[in-house]
């Protein structure tokens, strides 16, 4: 998203160029009412931007003002700053440190022309999708780890009571659920429920309620 105010200032130009770049890389336009300069939605993280194209020390007061309204509202929040000269990269300098800015917070990026500028706006956007995807990418590969872990010890415990297999074992997991609910089941609801013995129901049933069947199962 790009807001409609932002580029009403700006040079057509670099409207095109950007719309264009956009269009090369798989990204749709939208021109909306937005606080930020622009707003990139990418793998479920939305990364805003202000895209300062023409820096003048007269107008630091309501660039940085704006800036800290800004970095309150969004989690990921970045500041691209045009500084094609060393006279103008010199006086943002002094200005960033007379308005006391945190380091990183947000993170400012200087650029000597606006193209250069959009283009490593567009990449910051994409990788924080990038990361936001890993992050689920791992947060699901150790769930998986977790339940195969989980699953494994239900098998060791279900699987240390006489005459119970893995087949077994598997069948009581998708019919009545946890080790608790399991040892809770009665015979007729085992029965009822899964394609075991009565022999096989009536050993489980002893197994969890009768500590003289079986004091502890022998885990391996």
């Amino acid at each position: 998203m790009m807001s409609t105010s932002w580029r009403d200032k700006q040079d057509p130009n670099l409207i095109d160029f950007i719309a264009s770049f956009l269009a090369a890389n798989s990204y749709r336009l939208n021109f909306l009412s937005v606080s930020p300069d622009f707003i990139f939605n990418n793998g479920g993280t939305s990364v805003a931007f202000v895209f300062e194209t023409n820096w003048h020390a007269e107008n630091e007061a309501a660039l940085f003002s704006r800036v800290n309204t800004l970095k309150r509202q969004f989690r990921h929040f970045y500041v691209i700053v045009v500084l094609p000269t060393g006279e103008q990269n010199e006086s943002f300098n002094q200005s960033y440190f007379r308005y006391d800015m945190e380091l990183g917070c947000p993170t400012f990026v200087p650029v000597c022309d606006p193209e250069m500028g959009f283009e490593k706006l567009v990449k910051i956007a994409h990788s924080r999708g990038v990361c936001k995807q890993q992050d689920i990418i791992t947060t699901m590969r150790n769930e998986r780890e977790q339940a195969v872990q989980c699953m494994d010890a239900f098998l060791r415990v279900l699987t240390s009571i006489p005459g119970i297999d893995s087949h077994d074992a598997n069948a009581l997991s998708q019919a009545i659920g946890s080790i608790e609910a399991i040892a809770k089941a009665s015979v007729k609801f085992i029965l009822e429920n899964t394609d075991l013995s009565t022999e096989k129901a009536e050993r489980i049933v002893r197994f969890f309620r009768d500590p003289q069947y079986y004091l502890s199962p022998k885990i391996n």
